[in-house]
């Protein structure tokens, strides 16, 4: 694995109101490395997520993407504001993300889906975003669907091309928020043999999971969050099944049953 950093985040906070509910996070993210953050929920994980691609703005501290760094704002200076969003534009250029409610287009087919943000953003030509997207739709087991609307495909299925779609932009980095929370326990497998795939193949991801078995098994690095806090921090056999903390020992002590 690289030892070139291409996350760097020091020092983050994030309030909503007087709820803080990210306190002073710091995490390093190195090129191919594959991080899942477990814990309970409302530990702050997803918000941590989101706030590495600006869909939640930071509070305090930093964070640094590609050499692009979006900083804590405050909310009454415009000039903060313009300078993140600035900032954050550059790092979307990197990073894609896929939700857990997969966020498909629900008027377009499959195939659109894929191609829309390559022809609006990077101004690809359609002929060859679509050779692309079916490549991709192909890698994810989705090339028979490419003219289907989300509303003819599976939970599973659906998640599936979104994932595709967020490939389509050629990200360097991608992040997964509960990807496969909202799906039937069958459908569970086909999503995670698909990032099981793009971590054999490099890609840097971070991975915001309730799936021990698949943290245990594909992650570099595995971090426990709790009440906003990072509470450990390590290999998967360091955190998961070598907790130091009491309340890592209690939290995998119960979803490992």
């Amino acid at each position: 694995m690289s030892e070139d950093i291409l996350i760097n985040v020091c020092n983050l906070s994030k309030k909503f109101g007087d709820l803080e509910v990210l306190k002073d996070i710091n995490i390093k993210v190195t090129s191919g490395e594959v991080v899942c953050i477990v814990g309970p929920s409302g530990s702050g994980k997803s918000t941590f997520l989101r706030c590495l691609n600006y869909l939640e703005n930071p509070t305090g501290g930093e964070i640094t993407i590609f050499g692009n760094t979006i900083k804590g704002e405050d909310k009454k200076n415009k000039q903060d504001i313009k300078n993140n969003k600035e900032q954050a534009k550059r790092i979307c250029e990197h990073v894609g993300m896929v939700f857990q409610s997969f966020n498909l287009f629900p008027h377009k087919t499959v195939l659109q889906n894929l191609i829309e943000a390559p022809i609006l953003v990077k101004k690809a030509k359609k002929k060859e975003i679509e050779k692309a997207a079916d490549g991709l739709l192909s890698k994810v087991g989705m090339l028979e669907k490419r003219d289907c609307y989300p509303h003819q495909l599976s939970g599973g299925q659906q998640q599936r091309v979104a994932i595709a779609r967020a490939l389509a932009m050629q990200p360097d980095i991608m992040l997964f928020d509960e990807p496969t929370s909202a799906l039937d326990p069958e459908m569970v497998a086909e999503v995670l043999n698909v990032m099981k795939e793009l971590a054999k193949e490099g890609m840097t991801m971070i991975i915001v999971t309730h799936e021990m078995g698949f943290a245990a098994e594909v992650a570099d690095k595995v971090i426990f969050m709790e009440k906003g806090y990072v509470v450990e921090e390590g290999t998967p056999d360091e955190v998961i099944h070598n907790p130091k903390t009491e309340r890592a020992k209690k939290f995998f002590s119960s979803v490992l049953k």
